[in-house]
Parts: C-alpha cells; sequence; structure tokens
C-alpha cells in the first residue's frame, strides 16, 4: 500500500515539474516564432456563420443527395447557358435545380385555390412553375448580352488607346477591366477570366475564342477573327483595332435607327387601343348627347 503511495506521489510530482519547464522547453525558435507572427490574424472581429448560409448550404446537400439519389449527371448544356448568364458560382447549378423542383409544387400550390376548374388550374401552375426558371434563366442571358454588347465600343476605344500608349494587349485587357469595373461590371468579369486563363497557361487565342463561345454574342467572335487574321498575316494590332472600333460604332448607330424606325409601326397600337377611344369620345360624346336630348323632347 505504501508502495503505490510512493508512487503515485512521484508520478505527482513528475507531472507538476514537467507542467512548469514545459513552456520553457518547448518554446518555439526564433524563427518559428517569426512564422507564427506573419501568418497569424490579429484582427479582433472572427467571421460567424450566418444562419443563410447554414440554411443554403442545407438545401444545396440536400439537392446534391436528391440528384445522386435520381442518377441525374450535370447537364453540360445548362452548365454553359448558367456560364452565359453571368452565374459561376460553385453551387449555382445545384439552386437552379431546387428552383426546377420547388417551382412546379408552388404552382401547384397556388392552383389549388381556385374556386373553380381545380384539375387545370393546378396543371396549369405545376407547368408554369416548372418552366418559370427557364424563362428566368433565358431573360437574364438577354439582358446580359445587351449590357455587353453595348460596352463593347468603349472598351475597344480604351483598348486602342492603351495599346498606343504602349501597353500590351494583356496588360491591356486588365488595366480596360479595372477602370470599367463599375460603370460596365459584365465585360470586367468576361476580360478577367480570359486574364486568369492565360494566367493558368492558356494560349491567348484560345482564351479569347473561349470567350466569343461562352457569351454567344457576335462582336466578340469578330474580334477573335480579327485577332486570329492579325496574328497570322502580321497586321499591326492598332489599325485592326482601330478599324473594329469604328465598325462597332457603325453598328451601333445602325441598331439605334434601326430601332427608332421600328417606333412608327409600335406606337399604332397604343394609339389604336387607348388614343383613339378617347378622341372618338370628345368628339362623338357631345354630338350623342344632343341628339339623344332631341329625341327626347320629340317623344315628349
Amino acid at each position: 500500500m505504501e508502495m503505490i503511495l510512493y508512487i503515485a506521489v512521484a508520478i505527482m510530482t513528475f507531472s507538476v515539474i514537467g507542467l512548469i519547464a514545459a513552456p520553457v522547453i518547448l518554446r518555439p525558435t526564433p524563427e518559428a516564432e517569426r512564422m507564427l507572427q506573419v501568418i497569424q490574424s490579429n484582427r479582433p472581429d472572427q467571421r460567424r456563420v450566418k444562419t443563410k448560409e447554414v440554411v443554403q448550404e442545407g438545401i444545396l446537400k440536400i439537392a446534391r443527395d436528391l440528384r445522386g439519389r435520381l442518377g441525374l449527371a450535370q447537364n453540360n448544356k445548362l452548365k454553359e447557358r448558367l456560364f452565359t448568364a453571368g452565374l459561376r458560382d460553385p453551387g449555382i447549378y445545384d439552386i437552379f435545380f431546387v428552383g426546377q423542383i420547388v417551382m412546379p409544387l408552388v404552382g401547384a400550390f397556388a392552383g389549388s385555390f381556385a374556386s373553380s376548374n381545380v384539375v387545370f388550374c393546378v396543371f396549369s401552375g405545376t407547368v408554369l412553375g416548372y418552366m418559370a426558371p427557364d424563362f428566368w434563366l433565358t431573360w437574364k442571358t438577354k439582358q446580359r448580352k445587351q449590357r455587353i454588347r453595348r460596352s463593347m465600343p468603349d472598351a475597344i476605344d480604351l483598348l486602342v488607346i492603351s495599346v498606343d500608349a504602349g501597353l500590351g494587349l494583356d496588360q491591356a485587357l486588365l488595366r480596360i477591366g479595372e477602370e470599367l469595373a463599375i460603370s460596365h461590371k459584365e465585360i470586367n468579369e468576361e476580360f478577367t477570366q480570359v486574364h486568369l486563363e492565360q494566367r493558368a497557361g492558356k494560349m491567348r487565342l484560345d482564351a479569347w475564342q473561349s470567350l466569343a463561345a461562352r457569351t454567344q454574342i457576335d462582336e466578340f467572335a469578330s474580334f477573335v477573327s480579327m485577332l486570329v487574321q492579325s496574328d497570322r498575316f502580321g497586321t499591326p494590332i492598332i489599325k485592326a483595332l482601330s478599324r473594329f472600333s469604328d465598325d462597332l460604332r457603325t453598328q451601333r448607330r445602325q441598331r439605334a435607327e434601326e430601332q427608332a424606325a421600328k417606333t412608327k409601326i409600335k406606337i399604332i397600337f397604343p394609339l389604336v387601343l387607348f388614343i383613339f377611344p378617347c378622341i372618338f369620345i370628345v368628339l362623338l360624346a357631345p354630338a350623342i348627347l344632343s341628339i339623344s336630348s332631341g329625341l327626347t323632347k320629340m317623344a315628349n
């Protein structure tokens, strides 16, 4: 019994001595302390995961599990459409998949409140709910293409100025993207993507061809063709860019003239449906009232 007591006291004494000597023995070297100071964050606040992020991650996890159980592989065509619309978040495909599942249920639930033809309303709501995400994606893609198309002439003009000032094409693209980050956010994203692909080892022309295929805009396709021809035949890039910029300005002016010419036809419908009835009421109402009053007096 005494032997066990002596062993316990010895172990306790050794543990206390070890705890006291540990900070001195295990002290890091000056180099290690310097590395810890470099990588250590001195920010007083720490980022907390919000409830919204937790709920979103939970929904995405359920969507991934459901897609895996159903054996539905990722649709490459849908991914290209999402990229064209500017939706490049890693979880956007799963979010769109959740929308395609939830929206028909929402449409069916809304149609069930109809007072008559409940079956037809539920069926119509389900079909519209299933088509709503696709319509939304098509609309967003169209809007983004229009914004990029409107910003192309300004971007090419800045590119001409930058290249003429002595910058290389890649550096000029990066500089233009920074200048247009606020006014033309979409084209800044595309130029940044091209720059990142080139840094990853992709050839310049291949990166531009990927840009034309990703955006599906005729102006970018023409621009890529111009770069290919300039690189193949040795044409000065500044002359090709200046000519291309003039062509873009001409095309934009022609589109504006085309839209202005279409207004003459488009204004006919509101003119017939809204303005002419008001004119007829103003012109014919006094005459109709006078005739009615005269007929009433004659009848009396």
